[in-house]
């Protein structure tokens, strides 16, 4: 049963004590049929080696809760939801998702939205706060496609927006394609960015890269095939500074995925571990310099290697840790 939460405003940004909290439940470790090329492994091997490592304790993990059915619907349609709820969405939209229909898929999908929900609570109280999952930026207001169901940055953003807890928010969309769903639905909803308030997105992607048909974020940027290193951090600081100074956010949600590495197979550029690395150090700077809240999602990143995937995801919680705590 999902049940509705208060309103309710946030704890100051620099509360005590300082610790990063890391969404993660279970179910995130979906089962998929043998060969599936969705590399959910991931999910189950990161807080392991967080956890192995020492850059994370078990007082890191909270376990979230499903996001609430009210709050989906500030983002998703009824029918949409509906269909999801009940498992009766088509066959044909299921195949453009890439996942088996099944109760736990949509358990996991509420759950991750939840996780991010959550973290906002942590980033207002901590600086920044982590899901180990989401990023599900293919997921429209009506549909969803490319791993994506429900659209987990947006459904924050929205509940924040609704509920008058934020009037500027940016999204940081760094995943190598397109966050085509956000972009829609901020593009169509009446908290899309309006020049002074709203919820700004900002896609920086493979131009060449799924999906096809690109959405309009308030500002795209689309990068040529093999784009390495250099290049990608210079156009990423120059923006992200102007961003922050034109929208001036009260809080950010980051996209943080690791599919923008020269060896993913879905992926189309050509950054090193350490380019990816210092992708996310810059982001984590800009924000934490200017005290912008942070929730960030992991996204994607579809590299041959599962050990490839993991420490370029898991530089992304060590410097979290390295950075704020």
């Amino acid at each position: 049963m999902l049940c509705t939460i208060q309103s309710q405003k946030f704890v100051a940004y620099n509360a005590h004590p300082l610790m990063l909290k890391i969404g993660f439940a279970p179910v995130y470790v979906l089962k998929l049929p043998e060969g599936h090329r969705f590399p959910i492994s991931k999910y189950e091997l990161l807080p392991e080696q967080l956890l192995y490592e020492g850059a994370a304790t078990e007082e890191n993990f909270f376990e979230p809760t499903p996001v609430p059915e009210n709050i989906i619907l500030l983002t998703h349609t009824a029918e949409y939801w509906q269909s999801l709820k009940n498992l009766t969405i088509g066959a044909k939209e299921m195949r453009k998702v890439g996942f088996p229909l099944s109760p736990m898929l949509i358990q996991r999908t509420v759950t991750i939205s939840g996780a991010t929900l959550k973290c906002i609570d942590y980033a207002q109280q901590f600086g920044v706060a982590m899901n180990i999952a989401g990023g599900t930026h293919h997921a429209f207001t009506d549909r969803g496609e490319g791993f994506c169901l429900l659209n987990d940055v947006a459904v924050a953003a929205n509940y924040l927006m609704h509920n008058n807890l934020s009037k500027r928010i940016l999204v940081i969309d760094l995943d190598v394609h397109q966050g085509n769903g956000t972009a829609q639905i901020f593009q169509t909803n009446k908290f899309g960015w309006n020049g002074t308030e709203g919820v700004f997105t900002f896609s920086m992607h493979g131009a060449n890269n799924y999906p096809l048909h690109k959405e309009h974020s308030h500002l795209d940027i689309g990068l040529a095939d093999k784009t390495t290193d250099g290049f990608y951090l210079k156009v990423l600081e120059e923006n992200l500074a102007m961003l922050i100074d034109v929208v001036q956010p009260e809080i950010a949600f980051f996209n943080s995925g690791v599919d923008v590495l020269e060896t993913d197979k879905l992926g189309k550029l050509s950054l090193s571990l350490q380019g990816c690395k210092q992708r996310d150090e810059t982001v984590f700077k800009m924000c934490q310099k200017n005290k912008i809240p942070l929730v960030v999602s992991m996204g994607g990143g579809y590299s041959p290697k599962i050990s490839t995937i993991l420490e370029a995801h898991a530089n992304t919680f060590r410097l979290a840790q390295e950075l704020y705590f």
